[in-house]
C-alpha cells in the first residue's frame, strides 16, 4: 500500500492509550468526541487520508506522548443515525513525533519524520524461528488464565507476521508493554517481546516456571 503514498510532513494525531497499530494490520476505531469527528473530517478530505495513533501517558500530572507512533490510512468508513463514525484504518508506517503544530483545529497536528522505518513499506514480514507449538501452548496458558477464548483454527492458518500482530494489538497489555511492542525493529524482535510480556504477566511478577 505504501509504495506510491504520500508521506506529509504533518500528520493528525490521536492519542489512544493502549489502541496499538502495526504496519500491514487494520484497526477499528470508533469516533464519537467533536474534536475527532472534526479531525476524520479533515483527513477525508486529504490525497493520503493518513491518521497518525499514538500512546499517550501520564507523567506529574499531564499528558505526555510517545516519541514513535504508527500511521494509518483510513480505509473503511460508516456513518451511525446520530452522528458516530466507525472507521477502520490499515497501518502504512511509524513515525517519530516532532514539533506540534499550533492552530485553531480543536485536535493536535505534530511535525512527523518517517526516516528510519523503510522496512513498514516493504513486503509481508516472516519469522523463521518462530516455534509455533511452543508459543501456541503459552498463548493457551495466558488465555485460560485471562478466561478468554479464541479461534484458534485462524490462528493456526495466519501467517507469521498476521499472527504476531494481531495478538500485539489485541491483548491486554499496558501502554508501556505495547510501546515496547510498537517499536521493536522486527518482527522477529516482536516475537520475542510478545512472548517475555506473555510470560511476565502469567508469572505475575514472579520467577516461576510456565511451561512445565
Amino acid at each position: 500500500m505504501s509504495k506510491n503514498l504520500e508521506f506529509p510532513d504533518v500528520l493528525p494525531v490521536f492519542p489512544l492509550p493502549r489502541a496499538l497499530l502495526l504496519p500491514r494490520a487494520r484497526l477499528p476505531l470508533h469516533i464519537f468526541e467533536p474534536r475527532y469527528l472534526a479531525m476524520v473530517e479533515d483527513i477525508m478530505k486529504t490525497s493520503h487520508r493518513l491518521l497518525g495513533m499514538i500512546q499517550p501517558s501520564e507523567y506529574d500530572g499531564k499528558e505526555r506522548l510517545s516519541a514513535i507512533g504508527c500511521a494509518g490510512k483510513l480505509t473503511q468508513f460508516s456513518e451511525t443515525e446520530d452522528g458516530r463514525y466507525m472507521i477502520t484504518i490499515t497501518g502504512v508506517s511509524r513515525y517519530r513525533i516532532g514539533d506540534e503544530i499550533e492552530g485553531f483545529h480543536p485536535y493536535r497536528k505534530f511535525k512527523v519524520d518517517w526516516n528510519g522505518f523503510d522496512q513498514d513499506h516493504g513486503s509481508t514480514e516472516k519469522d523463521p524461528k518462530l516455534n509455533r507449538k511452543f508459543f501456541f501452548d503459552l498463548l493457551s496458558k495466558y488465555l485460560k488464565r485471562r478466561g478468554l477464548s479464541t479461534d484458534w483454527e485462524s490462528l493456526r492458518d495466519a501467517d507469521d507476521e498476521l499472527l504476531i500482530n494481531a495478538l500485539s494489538m489485541m491483548l491486554d497489555f499496558e501502554v508501556e508493554e505495547k510501546q515496547a511492542l510498537l517499536e521493536a525493529p522486527s518482527l522477529v524482535t516482536r516475537r520475542e517481546t510478545l512472548v517475555t510480556l506473555i510470560e511476565y504477566n502469567l508469572r505475575g511478577g514472579s520467577s516461576e516456571e510456565i511451561l512445565q
